[in-house]
């Protein structure tokens, strides 16, 4: 009960962590990387020990006519280089001058290239992708809660599932306009990808905890306990804190060693995933039910109003 009763403090916490995530997105803004902006990524790591500081690259990159390169180190030898879009031609020069004339050796860990054109139609088709994601998990938690309709309607719980997705998808975007704007993380379609996953295990989640929800209502139904709903939710919510947070930290636990173990491509992916079913745990247990308990509140107010007017009256 503790949860359902101190509601407020935890709305509190969502409303100050979305409202900051959508202030550094638009004052920041994400870091788009060449998915869906165009250009070219080249990784690459040099051999010991002639290693060129990140401004030698810069030099030999220009020398092959490429003035506007992007160039993050990487590892202790390693570099990531970022450019406009490279043709075949283009890409041939900036490995050779790479090596400045034989001097440097290194070995090329990936290279993707992607045009405008395709970036334009990724971001477009991400944003579409995770838009529909969310309307079709809140169709589906309506329809599963349909024969739910007392004292909370079933449209609301997949209302409510909706506000708690739509959470679970603003932090993680405010967390990458920080990582952004001082680590230079990017935003591209792993991003996307693990998002969707959040949204996955967020709804996974917050089913657990609503399907409790029913089952005590039924419960009480048939037993004809007449118990408030704020209590109802409130147990169902202590009956499923155990099970929902022992299964998040056991992936969050998992995925901590594949961000300080894994290879340095997929660091971004595990760390959206980290930050995502953090949120998505909290929001199932902190935010979902409580809300349920809100909308019922606010449901009972008019159906109360005109029995406090014929009492006024009398």
């Amino acid at each position: 009960m503790f949860i359902v009763k101190n509601r407020n403090i935890f709305y509190l916490l969502s409303v100050v962590l979305i409202a900051a995530s959508l202030v550094l997105s638009v004052v920041w803004g994400l870091k788009f990387g060449i998915d869906f902006t165009g250009g070219s990524l080249l990784e690459i790591s040099y051999s010991p020990p002639t290693t060129p500081s990140a401004a030698e690259v810069s030099g030999a990159l220009e020398v092959a006519g490429i003035t506007d390169a992007s160039v993050r180190p990487t590892g202790e030898t390693g570099y990531l280089i970022r450019t406009p879009f490279l043709s075949q031609d283009e890409y041939g020069a900036v490995k050779e001058a790479l090596t400045s004339g034989g001097a440097w050796s290194y070995e090329e860990k990936r290279f993707d290239s992607v045009g405008p054109v395709i970036g334009n139609e990724l971001q477009s088709k991400s944003i579409w992708a995770i838009l529909l994601v969310l309307v079709v998990i809140a169709l589906f938690i309506a329809f599963a809660f349909r024969k739910v309709s007392h004292p909370v309607s079933s449209w609301k719980y997949g209302f409510v599932a909706l506000i708690c997705l739509a959470h679970d998808v603003v932090v993680p975007v405010g967390a990458f306009a920080v990582l952004g704007h001082f680590l230079g993380a990017e935003v591209d379609t792993l991003f996307v990808t693990a998002i969707l996953v959040v949204l996955g295990f967020s709804v996974h989640d917050t089913i657990v905890v609503f399907d409790r929800v029913r089952e005590n209502l039924k419960k009480n139904t048939e037993k004809n306990i007449r118990e408030p709903f704020e209590e109802t939710v409130g147990h169902s919510v202590h009956q499923t804190f155990a099970r929902s947070v022992n299964t998040s930290l056991t992936v969050v636990v998992t995925l901590l060693a594949l961000y300080f173990f894994g290879p340095e491509v997929t660091r971004y992916f595990v760390l959206t995933l980290i930050i995502g079913i953090i949120a998505g745990t909290y929001s199932s247990i902190f935010v979902g039910s409580p809300l349920l308990v809100t909308l019922e509140k606010i449901q009972k107010k008019p159906a109360d109003a005109p029995v406090q007017n014929k009492k006024n009256k009398r």
